[in-house]
């Protein structure tokens, strides 16, 4: 059987128009997605250049198949496999910007390039004031950029008319403008020329943007079937869901250079993206957050055992339905819909997503996503959100050890090991506070200013509520309790 590549695809030749920092999967089953589309669908006509910006990872795979490569798009309609498989051709080359440093520098010269999209992590963009302009190439994603548009500001002398449209995809609040401010805060500390900083006001433009799909990417145990279905090998090979969007919230109107909105895309064009992340964060992820370290706890492994669970599937619509939308200000009917939409994508029986990866940094994600609804549920209705405190003291019976192994706690469910990842601050006030009994714990827990920005004690009833969760889960287990309280 033969390897997919450019012979297979007789792909068209199309100028570079779109740098991307990053290979992974969410980025090849979602931008170069819409991109293809976008080429197929208008008159765009442009290709992709990737460049890896981390020393990590190979790029072989990707020139041995020419840069193209397969999305399979898997869901459940009517009872019945809905599956969409499409080749992607709308990606040109690869580039390791560490080892080909020269070829990565000389696309900020290309005439034709217009726009540059990013997914490097949350962590990923960040002012590091130790990266170096004469790093080759700097350490950081912002400082690699930064080094990039001043090279094409150079060559091009400044013209306005050679800026860039810049969409950073990474999941943290205000993604573009954070990213603008980072650039501007290294060309001041490398002391670039000052007309630079004036040209990326001017001349480029910074897009925040929200972006939602489940990447369940490389399916190794049924590539072989996948194969011989499609017929062809493909090593890159990338697995999704069917349901996506992008919101774009740009400084000036793009959509006449990114006509996504000719094509049936999910993309979105708006002058104020917050609403639809705050409708994702709280009831999506939030949902999802809340429900997780339960689900793992009660003996499940993945989102779709989860879904098979009672108990389970009933406090996910009360958390949902009863305790974070209550709190949205925005269309109920538009929310109920988005909720809808949500437990149906939980129970894609293609999507197998391992909770322990969904578990990963929980600390973080409990203030960003659970936090706020608890918040506000709690200042309006004058009581306590039960699943979402419930959620709080899953967490803490999740975050239970006393031991350390390659970077993480060891927690224990059933008598095995499991590995609870975080960042070193959080896994050691756990290693510290977690074997302590539950009402100590609860009250260290909620004291931590550091982790939730204010003291939750200060909330009436709440650490007692969790400490009687808590206390429960470690007599009787995490199944009988919530069969107990939410079946």
């Amino acid at each position: 059987m033969e390897q997919l590549n450019k012979k297979l695809t007789n792909a068209p030749d199309r100028p570079v128009k779109v740098i991307q920092f990053g290979e992974g999967n969410f980025l090849r089953a979602f931008v170069d997605y819409m991109f293809d589309i976008l080429n197929e669908k208008t008159d765009f006509n442009g290709s992709i250049a990737i460049v890896k910006p981390i020393p990590f990872g190979s790029v072989e795979p990707f020139r041995k198949q020419d840069c193209q490569y397969t999305v399979s798009l898997r869901e459940q309609k009517d009872g019945s496999p809905s599956i969409s498989n499409r080749i992607i051709t709308s990606v040109d080359r690869i580039i390791d910007s560490c080892t080909e440093y020269e070829s990565f520098m000389d696309l900020a010269c290309l005439d034709t390039l217009r726009f540059a999209v990013s997914n490097t992590t949350e962590a990923g963009i960040v002012y590091d004031k130790t990266d170096r302009f004469e790093y080759e190439p700097p350490h950081s994603y912002p400082g690699k950029l930064t080094k990039f548009l001043y090279a094409r500001f150079l060559h091009y002398d400044g013209d306005p008319d050679r800026g860039l449209v810049i969409l950073p995809v990474e999941l943290i609040d205000h993604n573009g403008s954070v990213l603008k401010e980072t650039v501007l805060k290294l060309a001041s500390l490398w002391n670039l020329d000052p007309d630079f900083g004036r040209w990326l006001n001017t001349a480029c433009t910074f897009c925040s943007t929200l972006v939602d799909r489940i990447v369940t990417g490389y399916p190794k145990e049924e590539a072989e079937e996948i194969f011989q279905s499609i017929g062809y090998r493909d090593q890159l090979l990338d697995t999704a869901e069917p349901f996506a969007l992008w919101v774009i919230e740009p400084e000036r109107d793009i959509s006449g250079e990114l006509p996504f909105d000719k094509t049936g895309l999910p993309v979105i064009y708006t002058d104020d993206h917050k609403p639809y992340k705050t409708r994702k964060v709280r009831i999506l992820n939030g949902t999802q957050t809340g429900y997780v370290l339960a689900s793992y706890l009660a003996g499940n492994d993945y989102v779709l055992e989860s879904m098979d669970m009672p108990a389970i599937t009933s406090f996910i619509d009360g958390i949902m339905y009863e305790e974070i939308i209550p709190t949205l200000l925005l269309p109920r009917d538009d929310l109920k819909e988005f909720a809808d939409t949500c437990i149906r994508r939980f129970h894609n029986p293609y999507i197998r997503h391992s909770l322990l990866a969904i578990s990963l940094n929980s600390v973080s994600k409990w203030k960003t996503r659970c936090m706020p609804s608890l918040l506000a549920y709690e200042a309006e209705y004058h009581t306590l959100p039960k699943r979402l405190v419930f959620s709080f003291a899953a967490l803490l019976a999740f975050y239970t050890g006393s031991e350390m192994q390659d970077g993480a706690l060891v927690g224990h469910r059933n008598g095995k090991e499991y590995l609870i990842r975080d960042d070193a601050a959080a896994l050691s006030f756990f290693k510290d506070h977690s074997c302590l009994p539950p009402d100590s714990y609860a009250r260290a827990a909620l004291g931590q200013t550091e982790f939730w920005g204010q003291d939750l004690n200060e909330i009436k009833g709440l650490s007692d509520l969790t400490a009687s969760y808590l206390a429960e889960i470690r007599q009787d287990g995490m199944r009988a309790v919530l069969e107990r309280h939410f079946l």
